[in-house]
């Protein structure tokens, strides 16, 4: 018997705790609320979520803080629930590794279709392991860990990690946006569209490519992105 899926809500409102652990155990999920960063982060411990629900505005923990530790050390998604809605909040979220950015108020119903579609993604090709090779670089997918030729180590984010995984196992092949919203679980959207270039970004940075003219991971403007490396796994 397969094991419900567990999201994690942190949210210092009871009400919305309440609303979201409802509209999640009645779509199939197991749920845990928390009120305080410092109950979630003891919980963690011994728990490994699927989903970790975040707000950003917590009595005891800046949020995004908190969100690039989980991106970074989880292999959890990390959606993050909040009332900031300026764009440059967002794009801060995303930069620091979250997967989704839902702003309240919400509808419940949004929040379920969301995860569903994060968690709704293909399993890995069978010729793809858990560590890649590809120009001097090797990826260990299972420590979310980038190590150079020289064995200098660069962490990635789980949401990193995805799109990457995505190139490595598709290379020399055109990615187009509806393939990552198709393998990534993603709602078409400028937030989407928004979140992929944030990644795409970081990427290249940590694979220290030249912005002007990167020599692994090419966008082909009006079409997508094609990676030129080559790739091997183990």
């Amino acid at each position: 018997m397969t094991t419900a899926p567990l999201v994690t809500i942190l949210d210092d409102e009871p009400a919305i705790r309440e609303m979201l652990t409802q509209a999640l155990e009645e779509a199939g999920f197991r749920t845990m609320g928390f009120g305080r960063a410092t109950e979630f982060e003891a919980a963690l411990k011994t728990t490994t979520p699927d989903v970790c629900l975040v707000d950003l505005s917590l009595p005891d923990r800046d949020g995004l803080t908190l969100v690039h530790r989980l991106a970074l050390e989880q292999g959890a998604t990390v959606i993050i629930i909040s009332g900031r809605a300026q764009v440059q909040d967002r794009v801060t979220g995303l930069e620091l590794g979250a997967d989704d950015y839902i702003i309240k108020p919400f509808d419940p119903a949004e929040v379920v279709a969301r995860i569903r579609a994060r968690l709704r993604k293909p399993a890995p090709t069978q010729q793809s392991g858990e560590t890649a090779h590809f120009n001097g670089w090797t990826a260990h997918f299972d420590r979310y860990l980038l190590i150079d030729e020289t064995g200098g180590e660069t962490p990635f984010s789980h949401a990193e990690g995805e799109v990457l995984r995505l190139f490595l196992e598709r290379p020399k092949r055109l990615i187009s946006r509806a393939n990552m919203q198709e393998n990534l679980g993603g709602a078409a959207s400028e937030s989407f569209d928004r979140a992929m270039d944030v990644r795409i970004s970081r990427l290249r940075t940590k694979l220290r490519e030249d912005p002007k003219n990167p020599r692994l991971i090419k966008t082909i403007y009006g079409a997508g992105y094609i990676f030129l490396g080559d790739v091997s796994w183990s």
